[in-house]
Order: C-alpha cells, then sequence, then structure tokens
C-alpha cells in the first residue's frame, strides 16, 4: 500500500501529512493567523519566509506522527498551485529537493481539486459523480465531479470570492482578523431581516459569483446609517448577520438552479467557508429537502492542510501520474476541466 507525504505551503498555513490510501496517518499544520494579524491580512513576502522556517519541522513531525521514516514514503505530494507566489515556490522547491534527494516519486497537486476531493478522506461511503462547492479566500466555485480527473465547472468567481468578502466585510465593521470567523460569530447575535442586501445576477445569464457589489453594499449602509448604528436601531451584528445571508442565499440559489436538471445525488462543500456553521446547517437543510446526500469536511479539512494534497497524491501516483522535477508553481493554476459545463 502506497504512502504518501503531502505538503501544503499556498497561502499562510505550513502542513505537511501522510495518506496510505485507507486513512490519514497523520496532518500536522502551522497557521501563521498571529504573525499576520497585525497587519490585517496575509503578507506574502512574510508568509514565504516563515514557511522556509517551518517547513523541515512540520514534516518531521508529520513522519513521526505516522510512526514512518521518509525511507518508508513511496511518494511525495506538494500544492504548486494556486496561491500566493512566494509561499508555493517555497513548498514545490522543497518537496522536489526530498523526493529527488531520496529518490521518491514525486507529484505536483491542484490546490482546488484537493478541497474538491477532501470529503473522500473522512466518508467511507462518498462517490462520484457528486456536486462540489469550493468556498475559500480566492474561489468560490461550483463543480460536478463525475470521477477522479474528470470535472465540470458550472459557476467560478467572477471578482471577490466570498472568503475575502468576509475578510473585507469584517474590516467595516470594525472586526479583527482573521475577519471569516469573527463576522459568522457576530451574525449569530444578530437579526439579518434588519437588512436587505441585493444578490448579484450576471447580466449574461451565467452561475457565476460576484461579491464585490455586495461588499460595496456594505460599505455605503454603514456610511449612510451612523445614526442608527450609534443608537443601537441596527447593530454590527445586524449588519453582518444580513450579510452572511446574502451570500448564503447567493450560494444556495446558483446551486439549486445547477442542479435543477442534473440527477446528482451529493452534494459535498469544501475550502475554509466551509467551517462556517450557518453554510453548512442551510446546505444541509437544502440537501435533505431534495433527498440528496450532503458531506461536509471536519473543520481540521476545510482549512488549508497537508492530508487533502497527500490524498490526491495518493491517486494521482496510483494511476501513474507523477510529475517531472521541472515542475513550477502556478499561483493562477486552474483545475483541468475534461467536460466543461456548456
Amino acid at each position: 500500500m502506497l504512502k504518501i507525504l503531502g505538503i501544503e505551503t499556498s497561502c499562510d498555513e505550513t502542513s505537511a501529512a501522510v495518506y496510505d490510501g485507507k486513512k490519514i496517518l497523520s496532518n500536522v499544520i502551522f497557521s501563521q493567523v498571529d504573525t499576520h494579524r497585525i497587519y490585517g491580512g496575509v503578507v506574502p513576502e512574510i508568509a514565504a519566509r516563515e514557511h522556509l522556517n517551518r517547513l523541515p519541522a512540520v514534516v518531521d513531525e508529520a513522519l513521526c506522527k505516522a510512526a514512518l521514516t521518509l525511507k518508508q514514503i513511496d511518494g511525495i505530494a506538494v500544492t504548486y498551485g494556486p496561491g500566493l507566489a512566494g509561499p508555493l515556490i517555497v513548498g514545490v522547491s522543497y518537496a522536489k529537493g526530498l523526493a529527488y534527494a531520496a529518490g521518491k516519486k514525486f507529484t505536483g497537486v491542484n490546490h482546488i481539486e484537493a478541497h474538491l476531493l477532501s470529503p473522500f478522506l473522512e466518508n467511507k461511503d462518498f462517490t462520484f459523480p457528486y456536486a462540489g462547492i469550493v468556498v475559500s479566500g480566492g474561489h468560490t466555485n461550483i463543480y460536478i465531479a463525475n470521477d477522479f480527473g474528470d470535472y465540470e465547472l458550472m459557476a467560478s468567481t467572477r471578482d471577490d470570492a466570498a472568503g475575502e468578502a468576509f475578510d473585507k466585510a469584517a474590516k467595516m465593521l470594525g472586526l479583527p482578523y482573521p475577519g471569516g470567523p469573527e463576522v459568522s460569530k457576530a451574525a449569530m447575535k444578530g437579526d439579518h431581516k434588519k437588512i436587505i442586501f441585493p444578490q448579484a445576477q450576471m447580466k449574461d445569464n451565467s452561475m457565476d459569483f460576484s461579491f464585490s457589489g455586495l461588499k460595496t453594499s456594505v460599505l455605503y449602509y454603514i456610511q449612510r446609517n451612523q445614526d442608527k448604528i450609534k443608537s443601537g436601531e441596527v447593530t454590527i451584528e445586524d449588519i453582518a448577520a444580513a450579510f452572511q445571508k446574502t451570500i448564503i442565499r447567493t450560494i444556495l440559489n446558483k446551486t439549486a438552479k445547477i442542479l435543477k436538471n442534473r440527477k446528482i445525488k451529493s452534494l459535498a462543500i469544501a475550502g475554509g467557508v466551509a467551517a462556517n456553521i450557518s453554510l453548512k446547517e442551510e446546505l444541509k437543510k437544502f440537501s435533505d429537502d431534495r433527498k440528496i446526500n450532503f458531506f461536509a469536511p471536519s473543520n481540521l479539512l476545510c482549512t488549508d492542510n497537508g492530508a487533502m494534497i497527500a490524498y490526491v497524491g495518493y491517486e494521482r501516483i496510483k494511476r501513474g501520474l507523477v510529475s517531472g522535477m521541472d515542475i513550477e508553481a502556478q499561483p493562477d493554476l486552474k483545475v483541468e476541466i475534461k467536460n466543461a459545463a456548456g
């Protein structure tokens, strides 16, 4: 049975994990949130330097927790895109060096594909085909996954992704970084019915997402309603709740339209925003109403992690899909689409 070491450094999590085809043997994640908090967001140069400093120890810990030596590893997988250029270069360079020196099979993994396939790590009954919603800081995409490597892109991000919109809304509301969890916490205490923010509709009738207009609506609302906010008639929590509700409704509405004419029995969500409790609850109800199965990763697998990279690496190496040592970081890498939605 293949044992694969997966390495993830696409943004601000330094992670390494080992997967053996049946289970996650280890999954070590070092978060740089505290480092970047004072800047109000991820600083790519600082993130790259932190990866450089932390990665060797994180890999050693992953091997130790898996009770394996590097010699016992059959292959090494690494995220080579999409993501921040500097952090990706650190991970790819380290993984290539490790694989070359140890004589191991090596493969590059698409970060978004890894999120899309992450439900397989925790659900033995999970099967193709399914609809997968990847919601993160940089992406809000919906795919139909027919098989490993066979995906249809049904909706993608035109401008601000959901995670990015959460972070920007948090800044406007005076909430700390990282913004997503803080907006979610505030929203739980607010009344979304007090404010109605518009949902963006594409002029070309596509299913694509656009949250830049929502961000602007929140800004204008705050600027124009200072009296209500100061008097307590409308609270920061109310604005957060209305903002979050609009994002969730947008995702639900587009998912409903996409699934309307498809015989899909399973729906999965993945990516950092998949940890949002309200989003998961709404998608579960959405799925139950349509009698389809719903899968959401544990919070540990929602964040960027080496386990999902090791999993996809396992599936790739098992199929003979190895990469050469000439592979380079690709910050704008797309998921390869075999069956383009049309």
